[in-house]
């Protein structure tokens, strides 16, 4: 039988929206909050040669270009982003970092069972990495290990709570989820600690970590697009811009839920707009009455699920829920303008958060970005070009921690390595591509029906949802 969500439940008035979103902007409060941190950096002009040619300045790139002056100092190693530093999904996401390599444990356990323990660990070990990267360059981003709460908002979702339960995770019943976040409709929650998931300010990350490449060396050139590769010259890659190119001895392709470069990858993701908003920072007196003094991450555990964090000034970040697919995977700037999806999330904001509405808190961002989605779910890295060139794609949501993972990676393959990391088979396969047009509309579009289906349906996936788990072929955000 069909049911309202306990966001539909509880949706606040027409008019409480209303105010909410009067003098909302229209753009990412991370790239606004941080600009002052931004440099303008100038565009490549004419033909330049270099040892490691990045393609991409986001949390790929930035971590693929320190890494790789770390290892040899004396490598010349250039940046070449299309547009500005961070001013794709790195800047617009939701600040989680997470230890998962694998989009979760459930996840990992149905692909990767064998060397699940493995991945875990290196899992654990690269969140432990990457506190330590920031704090060796001095780069304050707001990291903090907060932890997460994942949070049951249905009755259904109840006995899920025990079997998500491990060591690093701990079940709470409603009361104890409600001491740490005083959400009325939280009906039970997941707490994991610190040890697995962190947050931080996106921009003020990629910006920083930016500053430190370039203080090791790096080069980094903006308004930049890389047209197409060229491979048939001996030992080196040749790259062809607007104006100018570029000679590499290797490249790294970080170019994420942007059209491959590569042929091979072009159908292996699908760029999915991912929405979000934030509030004001918040009254004393409704923080007060919301608790969330651990400032923990917050995900619920709905198909079609919603992440959140509060900020250390208090404002809320609230995100998620539909993951927008573009029929013909167009990436336009217009997308990311969705009106009556961002008035449905500050509705849902204010339903799991009813203190909001009653004091007036108002959003003063909304803002979209484009998500690598591929249908494992996770990252892939592979090998191209007699080994000259390395790409990593796919994140599907958890790129933010992962990104430094995968610069690992592909520096050990492009250096000939045999290491943990590349004898991961994870690491060496490549998830099933999705299909060619109008298939690939029609089945994203029958997934995201779906899984909103199985919300109103006490989470009881359909025959649809059941093939493709059977297939091990997805579609999330």
């Amino acid at each position: 039988m069909r049911h309202d969500t306990m966001y539909e439940r509880h949706a606040p008035p027409d008019a409480a929206l209303d105010a909410a979103l009067a003098d909302t902007r229209l753009g990412a409060y991370w790239l606004d909050d941080a600009a002052p941190q931004r440099v303008r950096r100038p565009a490549l002009s004419g033909e330049r040669t270099t040892d490691l040619a990045i393609i991409g300045g986001g949390f790929t790139g930035l971590w693929t270009a320190l890494h790789a002056k770390r290892r040899d100092p004396d490598r010349r190693v250039m940046i070449l982003e299309a547009r500005r530093v961070a001013w794709a999904a790195s800047g617009r996401n939701g600040g989680w970092i997470d230890y998962s390599l694998t989009h979760g444990e459930e996840n990992g356990l149905a692909r990767w069972p064998d060397e699940f323990e493995t991945l875990q660990r290196l899992g654990y070990d690269n969140l432990d990495g990457y506190e330590h990267d920031l704090a060796e360059h001095g780069i304050d981003a707001d990291f903090a290990r907060v932890g997460a709460l994942h949070v049951a908002v249905e009755a259904h979702q109840v006995p899920w709570l025990s079997e998500l339960e491990t060591r690093e995770q701990t079940t709470l019943d409603a009361e104890a989820a409600r001491a740490r976040i005083n959400a009325p409709g939280i009906l039970g929650a997941i707490h994991e600690t610190g040890r697995m998931v962190a947050t931080a300010h996106p921009a003020k990350l990629a910006y920083g970590l930016a500053a430190a490449a370039e203080r090791l060396g790096v080069e980094i050139l903006e308004r930049s697009r890389v047209r197409g590769l060229d491979t048939t010259s001996p030992g080196e890659v040749v790259l062809r811009l607007d104006d100018g190119r570029v000679r590499a001895h290797q490249v790294v392709l970080a170019t994420n839920a942007f059209p491959a470069l590569l042929r091979r990858n072009r159908r292996m993701t699908v760029p999915v707009y991912d929405y979000a908003i934030m509030t004001e920072p918040l009254p004393t007196d409704v923080r007060a009455a919301i608790g969330w003094q651990g400032r923990e991450a917050v995900g619920d555990l709905s198909s079609l699920f919603h992440y959140s964090q509060i900020t250390p000034e208090g404002r809320i970040l609230w995100g998620g829920y539909d993951a927008v697919y573009i029929p013909g995977g167009r990436i336009r700037r217009a997308h990311e303008d969705d009106p009556a999806l961002h008035r449905k999330l500050v509705s849902h904001l204010y339903a799991f958060l009813p203190q909001l509405a009653e004091a007036g808190v108002r959003i003063t961002h909304r803002w979209a970005g484009v998500i690598d989605t591929s249908t494992r779910f996770a990252v892939f890295t592979g090998l191209a070009k007699q080994g000259r060139i390395a790409y990593a794609a796919g994140y599907t949501g958890l790129g933010v921690g992962t990104a430094r993972f995968a610069a690992e990676v592909m520096l050990d393959r492009l250096a000939g390595l045999t290491t943990e990391r590349t004898e991961l088979r994870m690491m060496r396969t490549r998830g099933v591509p999705f299909p060619p047009e109008p298939a690939a509309t029609i089945g994203i579009g029958l997934s995201r029906w779906s899984m909103a289906a199985a919300d109103h349906h006490e989470g009881r996936r359909g025959a649809f949802l059941r093939a493709m788990d059977a297939l091990g072929l997805g579609f999330d955000s």
